[in-house]
């Protein structure tokens, strides 16, 4: 029997080519686990109604973690336009089944690193080493909206704001509300997780990102709570910045921040920004990470145009296989796939097309495995 059972989901588009790419690698390294294939996506949107069936959520149950590709996800409208005949008018509704995912398992810590590796031509800088902590299941994309307003929530928040007025002149038919909710755990735990890493991994500050001035009580709440954490952990410094500001800092210093901690959206903003100092999406892994589960992808979409092509960058992939194997323990088989990585990087010979060169997916994923 396998040592690990891991919930192979490829997803959308390139998430199959990716994938692929992610398997090279595992093969290579001799990792011993059972890969259990599991569905997710677009396709099982259009078919079936649901993009993340219940043979899915069971399949997660029995495995220890997840490595997943790329999703496709569509506004409301286009989602209910693509489902099959069949299903149509039956009141199903598209929700993403990542954020899904992250809420269901509790995945409540979205680790994205973003690291400079020396040779890539898209560095920004090649001192850049960022690790963002980004809460998973709460804040902007809690997943609590309406539209049209209910008249019920338009009553009890006229209630209490007195500022919803100037909204109801415009007909409650007309009003969007999306909502941004925090709690004080969830902002304690996700804090809490960004100083524990700076800690073990010798770094000297964590940087919380919001926007307190504006948003007085979610930030508020946040802020806090950071202050109250950051006094477990001496002689790492907290630093406090608003989400517009530190963006424009992040462009002109990067290399002066090291871990950087936000709610869900703000995360989310920061994260892609950061990507885009490194290379971009192509070298951007991420962690989906809960107490007793994770699921582990690439932060880059599901490119339907390339779909079969392996003409993206899989070093994103490859890179969340690292995490993967990180998170599992198995830190030697980590260290050195990070390295050869490094090597393919530096060595400058195999690139995608983003990094202007011509090589396939797997061209760049068996340059990787050799080098291993």
């Amino acid at each position: 029997m396998a040592k690990y059972r891991i919930a192979w989901m490829p997803g959308d588009g390139v998430g199959n080519d990716v994938m692929d790419c992610a398997r090279l690698v595992l093969d290579k390294l001799a990792l011993d686990a059972e890969y259990i294939s599991a569905d997710i996506g677009w396709e099982f949107w259009r078919t079936e109604g649901e993009a993340l069936p219940e043979r899915t959520i069971k399949i997660l149950g029995e495995t220890d973690c997840a490595l997943f590709g790329a999703i496709t996800s569509k506004p409301k409208e286009e989602a209910e336009a693509e489902l099959d005949a069949a299903l149509k008018g039956q009141g199903l509704v598209y929700f993403s089944p990542i954020v899904r995912l992250r809420q269901l398992l509790n995945l409540h810590t979205n680790l994205r690193p973003s690291k400079a590796y020396p040779g890539n031509p898209l560095n920004y800088r090649d001192d850049i080493d960022i690790v963002i902590f980004r809460e998973n299941t709460e804040g902007m994309y809690s997943g609590v909206e309406f539209y049209p307003l209910p008249q019920e929530v338009y009553d009890a928040l006229s209630a209490n704001h007195p500022k919803m007025a100037k909204f109801g002149k415009f007909g409650l038919e007309n009003i969007a509300l999306s909502t941004r909710i925090m709690t004080r755990q969830g902002c304690e735990n996700i804090v809490r997780q960004a100083f524990d890493y700076a800690r073990k991994f010798g770094r000297k500050s964590v940087t919380v990102v919001d926007k307190p001035n504006i948003l007085r009580e979610t930030g508020g709440l946040m802020i806090r709570t950071a202050r109250e954490v950051a006094k477990n952990y001496p002689g790492i410094e907290l630093w406090e910045t608003n989400i517009d500001a530190q963006c424009m800092w992040l462009v002109k210093n990067p290399q002066i921040y090291e871990v950087l901690v936000a709610e869900n959206m703000f995360g989310d903003i920061l994260s892609d920004l950061a990507a885009q100092l490194v290379g971009g999406l192509g070298f951007a892994c991420a962690a989906n990470i809960g107490d007793e589960y994770a699921l582990f992808e690439p932060t880059h979409g599901s490119a339907p145009k390339y779909a079969g092509q392996y003409k993206v960058n899989p070093t994103a992939m490859i890179l969340t296989v690292k995490m993967m194997l990180d998170w599992l323990g198995e830190t030697g088989m980590a260290g050195r796939l990070e390295e050869a990585v490094a090597e393919v990087i530096a060595a400058g010979q195999v690139r995608t097309y983003d990094v202007g060169g011509s090589n396939t997916s797997t061209e760049v994923a068996e340059a990787v495995v050799a080098r291993l």
